[in-house]
């Protein structure tokens, strides 16, 4: 009968649902796996090359250090193009997947994520500034990797886009019922276009692509999803030049 063939073709769907699961998150994990251990690589390379050009292993003529600085650029590039990749993928996982949310301390997340950043800033040479709240902040309802994500993605784009030498200061305060915490650089700042769509997906800003060629443009769309799966809300504010300043705000645990 017809309710039975209708059955039968649900069924088959659901089973090949399933089966493309497990694919992707197959594909997925072999690429994250992949993409770090060629990131790994491609910095241990980058601290030799930084040794030979700060002379630590003996002086280079004009051409050699010419050459050496285009090899330390080039290395430099294609680890920007494996990080996007990584967290092109890891966002694109974040949305994907359920949600479990629990009792967490944001402030050692928050702690967590600067550290993940700190050899990256060293090597630009950005100051991240933590201004700690004087007192003890209530733990927030949320899922704690996806919140990882949205701190990932806000201090990857602060130092990616800040100048030599800037700084980044990152808050935590109690608004309400909720924990707000903001990511504020001193970088190039989003341009009167870019405020209209930078939560858009795929979509970057003209100001970011003069300083950063490579970028997927789905950093901030995932992180504007996650917060408000979260129940909270996310803003910024940003003068052309004078650098950004992101807010979010995750729900008090309760």
């Amino acid at each position: 009968t017809n309710k039975d063939q209708l059955i039968q073709a649900v069924k088959k769907l659901k089973e090949e649902n399933k089966r493309l699961t497990k694919l992707y998150a197959a594909k997925s994990d072999l690429v994250s796996i992949s993409v770090h251990q060629v990131r790994t690589s491609l910095s241990a390379i980058k601290w030799i090359l930084k040794m030979f050009l700060d002379g630590d292993l003996g002086a280079f003529t004009a051409e050699q250090q010419n050459l050496m600085s285009k090899a330390y650029e080039g290395n430099d590039r294609a680890i920007s193009i494996v990080s996007e990749l990584l967290i092109a993928n890891k966002t694109e996982e974040a949305i994907g997947k359920d949600y479990s949310f629990e009792k967490i301390n944001i402030q050692e997340l928050i702690e967590s994520a600067i550290f993940d950043f700190s050899g990256e800033a060293y090597i630009k040479g950005i100051e991240t500034i933590f201004l700690k709240p004087d007192n003890d902040m209530p733990e927030v309802n949320a899922d704690k990797e996806k919140i990882r994500v949205v701190l990932q993605n806000l201090l990857e784009n602060a130092i990616k886009y800040s100048n030599k030498h800037g700084k980044i200061f990152i808050t935590l305060i109690k608004n309400g019922d909720f924990c707000q915490v903001s990511v504020k650089d001193t970088g190039v700042g989003i341009s009167e276009e870019g405020k209209k769509k930078i939560f858009g997906k795929f979509y970057r800003d003209s100001e970011a692509e003069k300083k950063e060629i490579m970028g997927s443009g789905m950093g901030l769309f995932t992180t504007k999803e996650i917060v408000e799966k979260h129940g909270g809300k996310i803003w910024f504010e940003s003068k052309d030049g004078e650098g950004t300043t992101f807010f979010f705000t995750i729900p008090i645990f309760k």
